[in-house]
This record gives C-alpha cells, sequence and structure tokens, in this order.
C-alpha cells in the first residue's frame, strides 16, 4: 500500500526545492534587472566600465559553482552549502540595500559598499546554484527516476517564474521615473535615483523567505523515499563502490602541469586584454584561463578511450561557439537596457511607460511560453527520424541570435542621434533571441550528458558553465563598445558642445570641453572593436550579426564531421 502512494504524483521535497529556487531566482534577477542602472545613475559609473563588471560579475557566478561544488563534495554537503549560499546572497542584497541609501552623502562608501556586496553574492551563488538541483534526483527511487524528465521540467518553471516575477516588481518598485515640469511648461521624465534601493531589498526579503522556507522544510521533506536525509556532510553520505570507482582521479604531475598553465594563460591573456580597468585585465584573465586550464587537464588523462576523447572533443567545440552566444544574448542587462532608457521609446500599452530594466522581462515571459512547445516540436521530428543533432541545433540558436540583431540594426540605421526605437522592436528581439536560446541552452547540458564519460561528467559540465562564463566576460567587452545614444549628444547640446563634430572630428574640443564631457560620462572618441571604430548603433548591433552569423555557418559546415566524432549520440 505504501508503495502505491510514492508512485503517485512527485515527492513533497520538490515542492520544497522548487520554493526554495523560484525565492532565489527572484532575488538573483530582480537585483540584475536594477543593477547597471544604478551602477551608472546613482554611483555616477561610465556606461563603458558598468559592462565590464556587469560581465565580470555574471562571469564569476559561473566560475564560482566549482568551488562551491568542490567544498560540497568534500566537506560540508549540499543542505549546508545551500544555507550558506541563501544567507550570503541574502546579505548581499542588503548591502547592495544600504548602498543605494547612502550615495548621496557618501558616495566613496556606497560604492566600496556595492563592491563588498557583488563579491558576497559571486561566492553565495557559487554555494548555493551547484547544489540544490544535484539534490532532485535522490528524491526519487531507482524504480521512479522516469519521473525526473517531470520533474526538473517543474524545477525549471520554478526558475522562470522566479525571474519572470522580479523581473516585474523590482523594477516597478526600483526603476522609477517621475514626471517634472521645467520652467518652460515642457513635462519632463527624471529618474527617482533613490528608488533603486527598494529593489534591492525586495531581492534580499525574496532570498530570505527562499533560504528560511529551505531551513524549516528541509529535514521532514527533504529525503530519501526511505526517510534519510539527502545532502548530508559528506562523511554521513553513503556511496557505493560503483560510484567511488567514477570519480576522476588525478596525478600530482597532471595537477601541477594544470596549475603552472593556469598561470600561464592568465598572464597570456591579461597582455591581450590591455588597459588598467581591474575587471577585464584580472577577472576576465581568471575566467578564460580557468576553462582552459580544466580542459586540457581532463583531456590529459591517460585513461581516456579513442571514443571517449573524441566525445569530449565534440564538447568543446560545441562550448566554443556557445561563448558567442552568450556574449549576443547577455547584453540584454547592459547595452540593451542602457539602450531601452535612452534611446527607445517605452510607450506600451494604453500609454503606459515600461521602466527601462523592465524590457528584460520578455525573455522570461517567452521562456515560459514557449519551452513546452519547442519540447513537443523536437519530439515530433525525432518520431519521424527528422530531428537534426544537437550541433545543428546550436547553430540554428547562434543564427537566430544574428537574425535578431540584424532586424534591430536596420531599425536603428535612420534613427539619427534623437530618434527613438519603437519597444515592440526590442519585443520581437527578445522573442527571437529566446528561441534561440531554446535551441543552444537546454540542448547543450542535454549534449554534455549524453557525451561525458561518466567519471568526468561533473567536471565537464564545468567546462561547459565555464565557457558560459566566458561568454559573460565576452559580452562585458563588447557592451563596452557601445557608441553614444541619443541622451549624450541632449546632453553635450546642452552643454554647448557639439557632440557629433567631436565624434567625427571635424571639431577640435578645447581642454575645458573635454573636461565637461567626462564629468558628464560622455566620451569624446568613438569606440573601436579589433581596429574598427563604431560610430554608431548600427555598426553596433553588426558586430553581433557578423560574429554569431560568422559563427553559426562554421558550426553548419563542420556539423557532419562533429556527427562522426559523436559515435551515435544524437
Amino acid at each position: 500500500m505504501e508503495q502505491s502512494k510514492s508512485n503517485v504524483g512527485h515527492p513533497k521535497g520538490l515542492w520544497v526545492l522548487f520554493g526554495t529556487e523560484m525565492w532565489e531566482r527572484f532575488n538573483f534577477y530582480g537585483m540584475r534587472a536594477i543593477l547597471t542602472l544604478f551602477l551608472t545613475n546613482s554611483l555616477l559609473m561610465k556606461e563603458a566600465d558598468v559592462s565590464l563588471i556587469y560581465g565580470g560579475f555574471l562571469g564569476l557566478c559561473y566560475l564560482t559553482p566549482m568551488l562551491g561544488g568542490f567544498i560540497s563534495d568534500k566537506y560540508l554537503g549540499n543542505r549546508n552549502c545551500i544555507m550558506l549560499g541563501g544567507s550570503m546572497m541574502a546579505i548581499g542584497q542588503l548591502l547592495l540595500f544600504i548602498s543605494a541609501s547612502i550615495f548621496s552623502s557618501s558616495l566613496s562608501s556606497a560604492t566600496a559598499l556595492t563592491w563588498t556586496a557583488l563579491v558576497i553574492i559571486i561566492f553565495g551563488n557559487g554555494f548555493f546554484k551547484p547544489n540544490i538541483s544535484s539534490m532532485v534526483g535522490s528524491l526519487y527511487p531507482k524504480e521512479e527516476k522516469n519521473k525526473l524528465d517531470s520533474a526538473f521540467t517543474i524545477f525549471y518553471m520554478g526558475i522562470n517564474l522566479g525571474a519572470l516575477f522580479s523581473q516585474w516588481l523590482c523594477p516597478l518598485i526600483g526603476d522609477v521615473k517621475n514626471e517634472v515640469v521645467g520652467a518652460d511648461g515642457v513635462v519632463t521624465m527624471v529618474r527617482d535615483v533613490h528608488a533603486f534601493k527598494w529593489g534591492f531589498l525586495a531581492a534580499s526579503i525574496a532570498m530570505i523567505l527562499g533560504t528560511v522556507i529551505f531551513y524549516m522544510l528541509k529535514n521532514k521533506y527533504v529525503v530519501t523515499p526511505e526517510g534519510k536525509a539527502i545532502g548530508g556532510k559528506p562523511v554521513k553520505n553513503e556511496v557505493s563502490d560503483d560510484e567511488e570507482a567514477q570519480e576522476a582521479k588525478f596525478s600530482s604531475k597532471s595537477l601541477i602541469i594544470a596549475l603552472i598553465s593556469f598561470v600561464v594563460l592568465f598572464f597570456v591573456f591579461r597582455f591581450i586584454l590591455d588597459g588598467n580597468n581591474f575587471v577585464k585585465t584580472i577577472i576576465y584573465p581568471i575566467i578564460y584561463a580557468s576553462g582552459l586550464t580544466l580542459a586540457g587537464l581532463i583531456i590529459s588523462d591517460t585513461t581516456l578511450t579513442k571514443v571517449e576523447r573524441q566525445r569530449i572533443y565534440v564538447i568543446y567545440i560545441v562550448s566554443f561557439f556557445v561563448i558567442f552566444f552568450w556574449a549576443a544574448f547577455e547584453q540584454a542587462g547592459s547595452s540593451l537596457t542602457f539602450i531601452a532608457d535612452n534611446q527607445t521609446d517605452r510607450t506600451f500599452l494604453f500609454g503606459w511607460q515600461m521602466p527601462a530594466s523592465m524590457v528584460q522581462i520578455f525573455n522570461g515571459l517567452f521562456v515560459v511560453l514557449l519551452a513546452f512547445p519547442f519540447s513537443w516540436f523536437w519530439g515530433k521530428l525525432s518520431n519521424k527520424g527528422r530531428e537534426p543533432i544537437s550541433p545543428v541545433k546550436q547553430a540554428y540558436g547562434l543564427a537566430l541570435i544574428a537574425i535578431s540583431y540584424f532586424i534591430i540594426a536596420h531599425n536603428v540605421k535612420d534613427l539619427g542621434n534623437s530618434g527613438l526605437l519603437g519597444i515592440w522592436w526590442l519585443v520581437l528581439l527578445y522573442f527571437i533571441q529566446t528561441c534561440g536560446e531554446l535551441c543552444l541552452s537546454p540542448i547543450g547540458l542535454s549534449l554534455v550528458g549524453k557525451l561525458s564519460p561518466k567519471r568526468f561528467a561533473s567536471l565537464l559540465y564545468g567546462v561547459f558553465f565555464l565557457s558560459n562564463a566566458a561568454g559573460y566576460a565576452l559580452a562585458g567587452t563588447l557592451g563596452a563598445i557601445l557608441p553614444a545614444t541619443g541622451d549624450k549628444y541632449t546632453k553635450a547640446k546642452e552643454l554647448g558642445i557639439d557632440l557629433e563634430g567631436v565624434l567625427n572630428k571635424t571639431i577640435t574640443p578645447t581642454q575645458d570641453q573635454l573636461k565637461l564631457l567626462a564629468d558628464n560620462k560622455i566620451s569624446a572618441v568613438n569606440p573601436s572593436f579589433v581596429g574598427f571604430e563604431i560610430h554608431n548603433l548600427f555598426e553596433f548591433f553588426m558586430v553581433f550579426v557578423f560574429l554569431c552569423g560568422a559563427a553559426s555557418i562554421i558550426l553548419f559546415i563542420i556539423s557532419p564531421k562533429l556527427k562522426k566524432l559523436m559515435h551515435g549520440v544524437k
């Protein structure tokens, strides 16, 4: 009788993990939605610097789970790491709330608090992220493992619901503009730079709520079918001989070579990424060097068979192309938010002005609406024997990103310095990019699982996530080449400076004018990318069209070769 009950529905522990993850994603995506606008408008940082910080922040959020997973496996266990990570993220958000409360009286203290908060959130995410999803599978007995696809679908919905709700609420209360009537009677919208704190506070409360839910319910519900606690300290966990045999083991020589390789690669990237920006010249090289070092460490293992090695090569190749996808996709929180804020008519339905940071919500909305149709579509093609292999699907994803940016590039081409982009073009961009995401992101995760030798599965997922981190770092670099938007030309005009003439080098500004521009966070030169000067938004968006378009074409061309290296895996 008891057994029959266990076969009905899902264990209650899944809903505990669902709720915990939902509130954690609310916390993360809510903060992320308003972070770049807070840094530029309240802490008065330049947009180019903020884009680099944003890319570095996201990149480190995908690097630290390697550390969090290691500490969990060796010392603390899943439960303690989730509690630690959730508490750290809540504290980090509270520090952002304090920073957003005191910046007007002490800008330096607020800036220092913000840096501290971001570091705490990065490490908190590292402890939390790898541990909660790994507990889902342990809730089910072996005879019910067929429920895992359904369980992870429910869990995935928790992620998207949390993200969706936060990208509505946090911008609504944190990204506020008020009507101000000027002396000439003209009504303008002026941002309330003190409102960001409420968005950060909401994110902190959400994380506290998620952590408390987990703490109160974990002992009762987050258990195996036999009632044993899941995710305890490793010394208390029972590990079979078979599981022990599947652990990756590296020689001292291999680890020493990997360490030396990391140091060398760090300085190589440090040299390539020239400049004096700390994030660009220290954080980015760490991310890039970590990915290559881990990849090299795995492939150097002499126990790998020829088939295993070739399948791992496929993972590496696909991971490389994933970098370009995320570099373009993750413009959402930086350059696309700045464009939504400064050169977009955000009049939505019934004349409502949508906050710039809320425009990101469409990605989460479209994921919720399209995830099941995409899953059904791939299943339908599979039943007919026409489903493309995973690398081809990912090439489709890259092509869709290129198409989305080509459409936007075409629509900003004739805007000039003062024209406004219609918000519906950004909605269309997020729709197409979400279709691309669903062709690439879940497909890539599935492919790694299919191709990985069991003893290297976790580490190869680490390589894949590090490619995401590298993509976010590249996103920061590319976001930093955003040229002057309409607001910059308007402000320069108010200062009595012809910014277009300055940028086109037809006018030589005086030292006083250069100082005025710098004080107002306006660059006196156009940004450049690999030696090419970026003059306008059209050229900026075409960078992503070229990168993702070229990556898509190359991946299509080499897919038949990759199919052979996959040895029957689709």
